[in-house]
């Protein structure tokens, strides 16, 4: 009906056709699609109120990473402090402490996961870093993709691939402290 109210119009069926008019009149002449019509418990289909049931609740979307500080992050309300490897559902501690220490060895443990991850999001701090390429190697044999962001950027990637239900892992170092708004005094 709103499509038929346009330019303040409605079209109303006649015997010798169609007629403009300026009323407020439907253009169909059912009492049950008119305005006017009262519904009441004789009507059965259109009286009754529609009921929806739950069959099953979606499931949550998985390790959500809340905040991260040069101290470590808040992973669902769990304080994780320094570098850790988040591979859902679990929560570990990473032994790396800078961007240098990831080595062959210390992904290790993204490329043993079973099923395998699809992708392995890096955090290397508060700047991007450039990894060692002999290990972006072994993960590209692997079969595993891997973006190699900032801190910050690789939390919120995680959440995002996360949140689509993707095979997702991360490996995040927490970024240091900033210096950018001290205030240096000569």
């Amino acid at each position: 009906m709103a499509a038929a109210v346009r330019t303040g119009f409605l079209l109303q069926r006649s015997t010798q056709g169609v007629l403009f008019s300026s009323r407020a009149v439907p253009a169909f002449s059912s009492p049950f699609l008119c305005r006017a019509h009262r519904l009441e418990p004789g009507d059965d289909e259109l009286y009754q109120r529609t009921t929806v049931s739950v069959m099953k609740n979606e499931a949550d979307s998985g390790i959500l990473i809340h905040n991260y500080s040069p101290r470590g992050f808040n992973i669902d309300g769990n304080r994780v402090f320094g570098p850790c490897a988040v591979l859902p559902p679990a929560i570990l501690q990473w032994n790396v402490g800078s961007y240098r220490d990831i080595t062959e060895e210390s992904i290790s443990l993204f490329h043993m996961l079973e099923p395998p991850i699809e992708i392995l999001v890096l955090g290397t701090g508060s700047r991007v870093e450039q990894i060692n390429p002999l290990v972006l190697a072994l993960l590209k044999r692997k079969r595993i993709a891997v973006e190699v962001q900032d801190t910050p950027n690789a939390c919120a990637t995680f959440n995002f691939l996360n949140s689509e239900r993707r095979l997702v892992a991360a490996g995040l170092i927490p970024p240091s402290y900033s210096t950018a708004l001290e205030v240096k005094q000569d």
